[in-house]
């Protein structure tokens, strides 16, 4: 598995934008943020917090987005949106 890929979840935005510097401090030249359903917009924050805030030559290298069928709790077939954004350090 890619060790530059960062999946967002329930942190705070600040967390994943750390380690998405962390990543590019290690020598990576692009970092993979995947997030789905609720974590999407956190995804987008997070990119536009580490190209404003922090590294403005980062910019958007590939934009994914899809849908996952999944089964939830009681069994019922649910779409999930899902979200792929690469960003890379000129």
């Amino acid at each position: 598995m890619n060790d530059n890929i960062i999946i967002i979840g329930q942190k705070p935005p600040m967390s994943y934008v750390l380690a998405c510097l962390t990543l590019f401090h290690q020598g990576f030249d692009d970092v993979v943020i995947k997030a789905r359903g609720k974590a999407i917009s956190k995804a987008v924050d997070v990119v536009n917090i580490v190209k404003k805030k922090f590294i403005p030559s980062v910019r958007v290298k590939s934009l994914e987005i899809g849908s996952e069928r999944l089964v939830n709790d009681k069994g019922k077939v649910v779409n999930l949106s899902t979200i792929t954004i690469t960003i890379a350090n000129k």
